[in-house]
């Protein structure tokens, strides 16, 4: 269920959480991905109640994830397709298909990612396109962008100040959030 305080916040994490962050959203994606497409599809594969399912399906049409495509007129019938912004959110889908398999399930992997023409399981990590290394945290780190919020600064130079040492500031970004990022 879109979150609107989460959708205008300030930090592009909370922004994408926002929109769909919501598990039952989450499933619709994971199964449109496998190539699901129908209402009735996805209602069986989540088992999930259809005002819930309907209710998510019209959210991830109106952010722009899916769009609604006709297939019948008599009666009228429609398939969810990914649109390139949906399909932008995949790598999202196989970090989670990773980070579970490694951590949740006990009884080894359930589902997992395989060179189509081989079937060799790959592993899902990150790389830095421009020198293909790994990305990891001890080399690399999020930081203020250049359209960064005064808030999101802050949160980083407190950050800073603390992995530095400075264990006596008090975390207290209100006191730094500009009045056009308290609107939001």
């Amino acid at each position: 269920m879109r979150n609107e305080p989460l959708c205008n916040a300030p930090c592009p994490i909370a922004r994408s959480l926002g929109r769909i962050g919501d598990s039952w959203s989450m499933i619709i994606l994971r199964d449109a991905f496998a190539g699901f497409t129908r209402f009735d599809e996805f209602q069986k594969s989540a088992n999930v109640a259809p005002n819930i399912l309907s209710r998510r399906l019209k959210e991830l049409v109106d952010d722009g994830l899916l769009e609604k495509v006709s297939y019948s007129t008599t009666p009228p019938r429609y398939e969810y397709h990914l649109t390139a912004l949906g399909r932008d959110f995949r790598p999202v889908i196989l970090a989670l298909a990773e980070w579970g398999n490694r951590y949740f399930s006990p009884e080894g992997a359930q589902i997992q990612l395989v060179e189509r023409e081989t079937q060799r399981p790959v592993e899902t990590i990150l790389i830095d396109k421009a020198t293909g290394e790994t990305i990891t945290p001890e080399k690399y780190a999020l930081m203020p962008g250049p359209a960064a919020a005064p808030v999101i600064h802050y949160r980083h130079d407190y950050l800073q100040r603390k992995h530095a040492g400075d264990n006596t500031q008090k975390f207290a970004p209100l006191h730094y959030v500009s009045r056009d990022d308290d609107a939001q």
